[in-house]
């Protein structure tokens, strides 16, 4: 029976992961991207059904009672999950998956799924990350300081991941991302 491989890349918010997971996907189609679920507003950017799968916050509710996600949490004030079903599919199809999803995500994946391999993406230096989320523009002030909270929070967790890649070249970050999800790397 084929075995897929699960790959999870988090970071802080402003932290590159996302332009590091587009690189990858890009160059490597073939790598499934699992498509988070979430309450949150579409931000200027956003692709529906690339970037999330937008949904009210009663609808996510429904979606928890109903048992759809292998993980779910707030962050940020809004629900964020992982569809069930689906990583379960590809998982089952031998497929290499890549999940884009924040820390306390990457905790609840690594109890379902304790092979699969966790990456954090950190940010250069603190002034560099917030410097970063007040220029891209996307959030308000208020959203902004709850994100650097957070994002604080998140940077103390960096130990629970597998390899931490410190995005301050994004060729080089790029590399190194490339060496572990590509390379036949087994942790054990």
């Amino acid at each position: 029976m084929p075995v897929g491989k699960l790959y999870i890349i988090s970071s802080v918010a402003g932290g590159g992961k996302s332009t590091l997971i587009e690189m990858l996907l890009k160059k490597y189609p073939e790598i499934k991207f699992s498509i988070s679920v979430t309450s949150r507003l579409q931000r200027p950017g956003d692709i529906v059904g690339e970037s999330y799968k937008f949904i009210s916050k009663d609808e996510f509710e429904e979606l928890i009672k109903q048992d759809y996600f292998i993980e779910w949490a707030v962050v940020h004030g809004n629900y964020y999950g992982t569809p069930k079903k689906i990583l379960d599919d590809w998982l089952g199809s031998g497929e290499k998956i890549l999940l884009d999803i924040d820390v306390q995500g990457a905790a609840s994946i690594k109890a379902h799924f304790p092979d699969c391999v966790s990456i954090f993406i950190l940010p250069p230096s603190e002034e560099i990350w917030m410097k970063r989320l007040r220029d891209r523009g996307t959030d308000s002030p208020e959203s902004i300081e709850k994100r650097i909270r957070n994002g604080k929070n998140e940077l103390e967790r960096t130990s629970e991941f597998d390899y931490r890649i410190l995005n301050d070249d994004l060729k080089k970050a790029f590399s190194e991302l490339e060496a572990i999800v590509i390379s036949p790397i087994t942790l054990d």
